[in-house]
């Protein structure tokens, strides 16, 4: 079984990573974009019978920086 956790920093944190991609988009010439917020992907491969609540508690835990950071969980 699969979960793929999605980090995302919470809105009003300044994402210092997202403004230099956006600034070298546009350096590239890709001028229709007006922000970027950057995040990860954490991927997990689980033992049959992990549960979704085991996953939000390595999050809490580990995987996001929950003072900072929100996350979403996709269990597959």
């Amino acid at each position: 079984m699969k979960a793929r956790v999605h980090v995302m920093l919470k809105n009003g944190v300044l994402d210092p990573q997202g403004e230099a991609v956006r600034h070298a988009l546009g350096s590239l010439g890709f001028d229709g974009v007006e922000g970027v917020r950057q995040g990860k992907v954490i991927e997990l491969d689980l033992a049959e019978g992990t549960t979704e609540d085991t996953v939000k508690d390595m999050c809490e835990k580990l995987l996001a920086n929950t003072v900072i950071e929100s996350y979403t969980i996709d269990m597959g």
